[in-house]
């Protein structure tokens, strides 16, 4: 078990119209659930919600757009951070004339 990773190593295309990579979970001694990862978006038109058992928190490191939780939908850029609670559903696009939105996510139990 290595407790270091680098996102270049991980980064992959898990079919869900982004890029996505473990950087901490299980894998790497987390416990309860707990995982941190990195997400690339470069879609324009929100794919279909994630929905988990679990909450999840976002935190925007690059590019802009729009993310809609439950309900709510709000502009996104660099330095904004948000968070889905358990069940609710939770989806991210880029704007046309920005480049692909690359996000810190982390999962935690409830």
């Amino acid at each position: 078990m290595s407790v270091h990773v680098h996102e270049t190593d991980v980064l992959a295309d898990p079919g869900k119209g982004c890029l996505e990579g473990l950087l901490i979970g299980s894998p790497h001694g987390a416990l309860r659930g707990f995982c941190m990862g990195v997400a690339v978006y470069d879609q324009i038109e929100y794919n279909p919600p994630g929905v988990h058992d679990d909450q999840e928190g976002f935190y925007v490191l690059e590019g802009s757009g729009m993310a809609r939780v439950g309900d709510e939908e709000f502009e996104i850029r660099p330095g904004s951070a948000f968070i889905a609670a358990k069940g609710v559903p939770h989806a991210m696009k880029r704007h046309p004339d920005s480049g692909p939105i690359r996000v810190l996510y982390a999962h935690g139990a409830v």
